[in-house]
């Protein structure tokens, strides 16, 4: 049996406990396990005679995915444990035990057995390429080269809280429009489909010819009451179908990445947000004593966005030719006269991280005014879209009222 399949096998469970203490008062609580067996001797070991013994159920989804935010936090508490002298295996079986997410407590677990079996931890944690990134790797490695471990945790995880409020700042530039528009367009259904067929039956007993905008509405009524169903079906397969095309087609990914750089107002907000996660993490691995090769291709992967990644792409390899970084990324077209300056004077001057995390600062800045710039002036368009859609399906529905009273 591999010791990836044995560490797999020897997963933790949390259980639930009940029993009784050496003197006789009951006590309850959870505990992290292999089997009952081992729970049993875990309390035995503290005088507790187990009364009650279960595995405690997870609901679906609760615990069981790993989080960005979930690997920070894992990385911060490494670095505290690491700095107060405690060994690196017993950090990880403390951060283990105090995690209550089954799925990083299992990716805890794992790594502790890597280690325990012989690997060093930047080995281990770059066998979980889904969860942990280059940047993370390269840190830890050149962590444990140079015996400064607990720093380079401490990097990785303000480093990551970073990038994770930078694309919590590009999430919400991206779904606030695309709330707008949602929210208008369920108002709009709930209208058509519950309150237009009550002024329907009225208009039935008028037996006047009524206004074309009402007749339109109606009609939007019927269609939507005997096809919503039909409407929601095809809107989740096109959604799903364009997910899955933009996954199997390379080139389809890229043009979608261009588009949302050309995009009004939205695309400036990515364009800054990729060079400041650029920045970020190259100043970051190349502070560390990554080799600049190295440096590049783990910046790349954090772009966010394809059109930059090839860019980047491009500059490693003219860098590897024997170009400087600020004339090979000037040539891609797609860095900022500022960015491309302070990195000029940061190679010249030999401050190249110092530089790198300035222009990364003032692009995180910008970022930042340009998503509550845009979420300001989002706030009257959204009373512009639901006032014209919902207006539109009221007055359209009193018009024949309006006319009625003035035949009277």
């Amino acid at each position: 049996m591999s010791k990836r399949s044995s560490a797999s096998s020897g997963q933790a469970t949390t259980f639930r406990w009940m029993g009784k203490n050496g003197r006789g008062e009951r006590v309850r609580g959870e505990m992290h396990g292999i089997n009952e067996h081992d729970i049993r001797r875990q309390l035995s070991s503290q005088g507790i005679i187990v009364t009650r013994l279960n595995r405690k159920r997870h609901l679906p989804g609760m615990g069981h995915r790993i989080r960005g935010e979930d690997i920070t936090l894992f990385a911060r508490q490494m670095a505290t444990l690491i700095r107060a002298g405690v060994p690196l295996l017993q950090s990880l079986e403390a951060v283990a035990n105090g995690t209550n997410r089954p799925a990083l407590r299992h990716f805890i677990e794992t790594i502790k057995s890597d280690v325990s079996s012989g690997m060093s931890f930047s080995q281990a944690l770059a066998a979980h390429p889904r969860h942990i990134d280059q940047l993370f790797v390269h840190l830890i490695e050149a962590g444990e080269q140079a015996g400064a471990l607990d720093r380079m945790l401490d990097r990785v995880a303000t480093n990551k809280e970073r990038l994770d409020n930078l694309k919590a700042r590009v999430r919400k530039a991206l779904y606030y429009p695309a709330a707008v528009v949602a929210v208008g367009i369920a108002v709009t259904a709930l209208l058509l489909i519950k309150v237009v067929p009550q002024f329907e039956s009225m208009f039935a007993s008028f037996g006047a010819e009524l206004p074309a905008p009402t007749r339109i509405t109606i009609a939007l009524s019927d269609a939507a009451q005997q096809l919503w169903w039909q409407i929601l079906l095809a809107a989740l397969a096109a959604g799903m179908f364009t997910r899955r095309m933009l996954a199997r087609s390379p080139a389809l990914a890229l043009q979608a990445s261009r588009l949302m750089l050309r995009l009004p107002v939205i695309g400036p907000v990515i364009e800054r947000a990729a060079i400041a996660r650029f920045s970020r993490t190259l100043a970051t691995t190349f502070a560390a004593g990554v080799p600049l090769m190295s440096a590049l291709e783990t910046a790349k992967g954090v772009c966010g966005n394809l059109v930059f990644e090839q860019a980047i792409e491009r500059v490693r390899q003219d860098v590897n030719t024997g170009q400087q970084l600020n004339f090979a990324m000037r040539t891609t077209g797609l860095f900022t006269p500022m960015t491309l300056q302070m990195v000029a004077i940061g190679e010249e001057s030999g401050a190249l991280e110092a530089m790198l995390n300035r222009v990364a600062d003032f692009y995180d800045v910008e970022v930042e005014n340009r998503v509550d710039t845009l979420t300001t002036l989002m706030e009257p368009l959204i009373i512009v879209v639901l006032g014209s859609l919902v207006g539109g399906v009221v007055v359209s529905m009193y018009l024949p009222v309006f006319d009625l009273g003035s035949a009277i």
